[in-house]
């Protein structure tokens, strides 16, 4: 499966007085680079939004912190697909400094219809651009 890699750098904004990045940051940092990915995929979901009438919620997510960040590091979220299914998608992803993996994130994301607020079949096509 492709990895799809985001810079992040750490802002003071990110961390706490001592500068340790604050653990929901890490989440942010996610959000970004799963966005910027679904951008570069298939147009992302402002697209969706416009064109479809449907976007992605977050359904499940769970985090494995294992070392933290610092004010000043140049982060690298890797993000990649676990699986594709009618309705949601699941992805990984990695928040590396210098290969170091600091947390491991699994993302469920729903399909929504806009207009409804119910669940909405993925396009085909996004499938596939997703795999």
């Amino acid at each position: 499966m492709k990895k799809y890699s985001f810079p992040v750098r750490v802002y003071f904004s990110d961390t706490d007085a001592e500068g340790i990045v604050y653990f929901a940051r890490y989440l942010d940092f996610a959000e970004h680079a799963r966005t910027e990915m679904l951008r570069e995929v298939f147009g992302g979901q402002s697209d969706m939004m416009k064109k479809q009438g449907i976007c992605f919620v977050i359904r499940n997510i769970s985090a494995d912190y294992r070392s933290p960040a610092y004010l000043d590091d140049l982060l690298t979220v890797e993000t990649s697909l676990i699986e594709a299914k009618r309705f949601s998608c699941s992805f990984s992803q990695d928040i590396l400094r210098d290969g170091e993996l600091l947390v491991h994130t699994e993302i469920r994301v729903a399909c929504i219809d806009l207009e409804k607020k119910r669940p909405a079949l993925i396009p085909e096509e996004i499938i596939e651009a997703l795999k």
